[in-house]
């Protein structure tokens, strides 16, 4: 009930109600000018687009999936896999990454992105994965912080980023363990499991242990893309004599949807995109494009 009652202050506290274009005329230089017809592009105020061209026309800069047909690249696929997953273990999951060593991987990922065998990636991730790498704090691949980041929208991005830090500076003393996700496409649901150990006070070997594990609706909207609706979370495999038995035989979990619901009449949908996927490796991002790269498990 602490959980329920300090998300629903979160989001009471951090939640929001939910030009003209109009370019300077070309101006003809030169002795041709008086013999030039000038062409004015303008809006009108109801409407945003010069009248001489449709958006539609316009190409759109969204990032799509790549197949990669090509049987000679799975060398160099496999390559690149082997220096990602080194470079995961070597900064621990990125966490201690340098710069140098940050920049590196972004490639690696971009260059994977670009060679993506599968066609549909997001309905073909059936099964457990194991987060070896993640660009931004690794909490944030939960369904519980991505509906936080969904529910506060563009508008009020900074206010999700400071957060999250926050609660990662709360939380530095912690030590994280596995963090698993778990895809059940025919039951249409994603399962997060976050291992994490916290000690009670500084100087005393002791510490409360536990695995928090949240789970969300899922559904496959694009090739590469999933919308997610959080449901709940609940904690298992804690150490605290009698708390464990009563957790792990309670099945006890905070209704975080149901939550949502009643600050705001919906449950946030969040998304997310993977770009990249095989039998062993793939490669998700979120609607800020931090990446999370996952091995099976």
């Amino acid at each position: 009930m602490m959980l329920s009652t300090s998300l629903l202050l979160f989001l009471a506290t951090c939640g929001v109600e939910v030009s003209s274009f109009s370019p300077a005329p070309m101006l003809a230089t030169g002795a041709s000018a008086q013999h030039r017809q000038m062409t004015h592009i303008f809006s009108m105020p109801d409407d945003p687009y010069p009248s001489d061209y449709d958006a539609d026309d316009l190409e759109s800069t969204e990032k799509t999936v790549s197949v990669d047909m090509d049987e000679n690249d799975a060398i160099i696929r496999d390559e690149l896999k082997r220096e990602l997953i080194l470079l995961s273990s070597v900064t621990n999951r990125g966490s201690c990454a340098t710069t140098e060593e940050s920049n590196l991987v972004v490639d690696l990922v971009t260059q994977l992105e670009a060679l993506n065998p599968t066609a549909d990636p997001a309905a073909n991730c059936q099964g457990d994965w194991e987060l070896c790498y993640s660009s931004t704090q690794s909490f944030r691949s939960s369904p519980f912080f991505l509906a936080i980041r969904s529910f506060l929208g563009d508008d009020n991005k900074q206010i999700a980023e400071s957060a999250f830090d926050i609660h990662d500076a709360a939380t530095t003393a912690s030590r994280v363990g596995k963090v698993r996700q778990i895809i059940d496409k025919n039951n249409n649901e994603l399962v997060s499991e976050y291992e994490v150990s916290v000690g009670l006070l500084p100087g005393l070997p002791v510490q409360v242990k536990g695995t928090v594990i949240t789970s969300a609706e899922m559904s496959v909207i694009r090739p590469e893309s999933w919308e997610l609706e959080v449901k709940g979370t609940k904690v298992k495999g804690s150490n605290v004599p009698f708390l464990d038995a009563f957790l792990d035989d309670s099945d006890l979990e905070v209704p975080v949807g149901e939550a949502y619901k009643a600050v705001s009449g919906a449950v946030p949908v969040s998304t997310l995109k993977t770009f990249y996927v095989d039998e062993g490796l793939r490669i998700t991002r979120d609607v800020d494009e931090n990446f999370y790269v996952f091995t099976r498990a």
